[in-house]
């Protein structure tokens, strides 16, 4: 386990904190997306910069790269030799929005750029409970792909087994 993705279902779904306590775990230096993508004022990065910075990660030799984004998604996939896909209940993901949202009230999450307090609306909310049964489909088949590669993929679907997967790295 080198070049690491972490993936999963949707937002609060755990990606962040998962690759952020993976990355202290294994002394393997962790990306945020969100903090490449997103500019003070969550103003969008151009989409030529937010290639280009990825593209210099995975040429590293090793890394921990945290986020979906799937248009770039090529960027990383040739590269990983680790997918850790973590889906939670569509419930446990909005609850932990909704969580999050009163925790970082006013302030910037670790793994976002500074300059973006916590935020939460209406549209974003729909966004997850409309697309979170069809992107659980396509995660799944992206899965199966990754594993016919012949990478190496987990699949973490509770809280049990995130934990116990994390009590596994040395």
């Amino acid at each position: 386990m080198k070049r690491v993705m972490v993936i999963g279902v949707s937002a609060g779904a755990g990606k962040s904190t998962f690759a952020r306590r993976l990355g202290e775990i294994s002394g393997i230096e962790v990306t945020h997306l969100d903090r490449l993508y997103w500019r003070p004022g969550w103003v969008e990065a151009p989409a030529e910069e937010f290639s280009s910075a990825q593209q210099k990660i995975v040429e590293r030799d090793r890394w921990i790269i945290e986020g979906n984004y799937t248009s770039t998604i090529d960027i990383r996939e040739p590269h990983a030799d680790t997918v850790i896909y973590i889906e939670l209940p569509l419930r446990v993901c909005l609850y932990r929005v909704m969580k999050r949202r009163i925790q970082y009230h006013g302030k910037t999450r670790e793994d976002l750029a500074e300059g973006c307090p916590e935020k939460i609306d209406w549209a974003f909310i729909k966004f997850i409970v409309t697309t979170y049964k069809g992107r659980k489909v396509k995660m799944h088949e992206r899965m199966e792909r990754y594993a016919n590669e012949g990478k190496t993929v987990h699949y973490l679907k509770t809280a049990e087994q995130i934990e116990g997967f994390l009590t596994t790295i040395k």
